[in-house]
């Protein structure tokens, strides 16, 4: 019945199987080609932020679930990428194969060909947009929280000869050489637990050893001294000696607390107010609010102008450091006519004041009112974001689709290197037309769908090539009719 709704005709069975044929060719090199995308993209975040994950003491649970939260955010970009090289891939290998021209000999044009593969696109963007605005939301909040707990994390004990041990708070650890069997070598301690009461105590000792017992850090230390200063906070600065206390010890246990080593996931609370986070619904409410704040600021300004600048038309005149009344009755030249020159110095100086406070207070509700839009723009870029990755899929899919039949060439080689060239074109122009929104230059509208609206007559025209049955060595592309010319 769904053959027969695609393609109107009475050999329903033959149909069917091409329908098959084209699912296939298209779903198989798609299964391939998102998850290597997803795992060179996740490689590429693995590879900006190696140094917060290394050397940490991670469970690999933890290292587990953000990557699959980062392979959740990474979606919007490999799920067009796994679009466009399927579709070539497909249609490259059905015309590569004679099997494009057989059906299109049998009476079908290429329209009625891509009719269940349209439909299928039709499927994945409904489900891109469903995951934009549920899932993407979601994994977003976890990956930010989870994100900002490992990088606040302090490295694993690992004390490294000759340099100082800062991971754990309120010590510093040095040590000059460190054995197989653990025995540490002129060990110095800087205990700065109480630096902030002005207390201070220094250990060294010639050898030690280290063992855990639960969260503490037992430091047996042999041979050493100890040497502590008090600031006395209770006395008055003129009081104050200073005591410096010195010992020496043959043995000294000293126990640390490991607790500022744990790992401790920050509450997502904290982000849940961030636009990443956000669904359609949130994005429309937050947008409105801003909205009504930054038109509240300006109209705060425009009624503080109306109420507090008043124009005067040649109020004052100065003739020779005398004041004149003006040639109106009234006027405030009136009232300084008759101060004295200290008073009306005085009277200068408060009214100047009154107007930079009066010029600071404007500018500062100008510049409120504008980071209101701007934060109102960003909820915005995060809107149109929800739509631009259904939109990219069958944008990239009309694409790819008749470029691969007027290429004709399957497999992973010209096509994937075309398929990446076209996708880095696409993103590079989406992160400008981003970024321009950031920068104020442009509106969230048309900067968000800057290259949908570059690359959509190029989906057409390639589109209308391959409905004509071109090759690509047969097309006069645009470059070549400039070199015609």
């Amino acid at each position: 019945m769904v053959c027969c709704y695609l393609w109107p005709t009475t050999n329903a069975p033959e149909l069917r199987k091409l329908s098959l044929l084209l699912l296939r060719a298209f779903l198989a090199p798609f299964a391939v080609t998102l998850p290597v995308a997803l795992f060179i993209l996740d490689m590429q975040f693995l590879w900006v932020y190696a140094d917060d994950l290394i050397g940490k003491g991670l469970e690999p649970w933890i290292i587990g679930k953000l990557m699959v939260y980062a392979s959740a955010r990474l979606v919007n970009m490999a799920l067009p990428l796994a679009i466009l090289v399927a579709s070539i891939m497909a249609l490259g290998s059905l015309a590569e194969r004679n099997e494009l021209t057989a059906m299109k000999s049998s009476g079908l044009s290429l329209w009625r060909i891509l009719r269940p593969l349209m439909w299928t696109m039709v499927g994945i963007s409904v489900g891109a947009f469903a995951f934009s605005n549920s899932v993407w939301p979601a994994a977003n909040l976890k990956f930010r929280a989870l994100l900002f707990s490992v990088t606040k994390k302090k490295p694993t004990l690992n004390l490294q000869p000759g340099l100082f041990y800062t991971g754990i708070e309120g010590f510093a650890i040095r040590v000059d050489a460190k054995d197989d069997d653990g025995t540490l070598h002129d060990v110095l301690i800087h205990d700065n637990r109480e630096a902030s009461l002005g207390a201070t105590r220094v250990i060294r000792a010639r050898r030690g050893r280290m063992d855990q017992q639960g969260d503490f850090l037992m430091l047996h230390l042999e041979d050493g001294y100890s040497y502590e200063e008090d600031l006395e906070q209770a006395k008055r600065r003129q009081e104050r000696l200073h005591p410096f206390i010195s010992s020496s010890f043959t043995a000294q246990t000293l126990a640390i607390d490991l607790g500022s080593l744990d790992f401790n996931q920050v509450d997502e609370g904290l982000f849940q107010k961030v636009h990443e986070m956000m669904t359609i619904r949130q994005l429309e409410l937050a947008m409105d609010s801003l909205a009504g704040v930054a038109e509240s600021r300006l109209q705060d300004v425009a009624r503080y102008g109306e109420r507090n600048v008043l124009l005067f038309r040649d109020s004052l005149r100065l003739d020779s450091g005398r004041v004149v009344a003006p040639v109106a009755a009234a006027g405030p030249g009136v009232a300084l006519a008759g101060l004295s020159p200290s008073q009306r110095r005085m009277a200068f100086d408060a009214a100047r004041e009154l107007s930079r406070n009066a010029k600071q207070g404007i500018e500062n509700a100008l510049d409120d009112a504008a980071s209101k839009q701007r934060l109102r723009n960003r909820h915005a870029v995060e809107w149109h974001r929800k739509f631009f990755l259904a939109s990219s899929c069958i944008l990239l899919f009309f694409i790819g689709a008749p470029l691969g039949a007027i290429i004709r060439k399957g497999g992973l080689g010209m096509p994937t290197v075309v398929a990446i060239g076209i996708f880095l074109a696409y993103y590079i122009v989406s992160i400008v037309g981003e970024q321009m929104i950031k920068s104020g230059t442009l509106e969230p509208l048309p900067g968000m769908w800057l290259s949908t609206a570059l690359l959509l007559p190029v989906a057409v025209w390639l589109t209308r090539m391959a409905m004509r049955d071109a090759h690509i060595r047969s097309i006069r592309w645009p470059w070549k009719r400039l070199q015609a010319k």
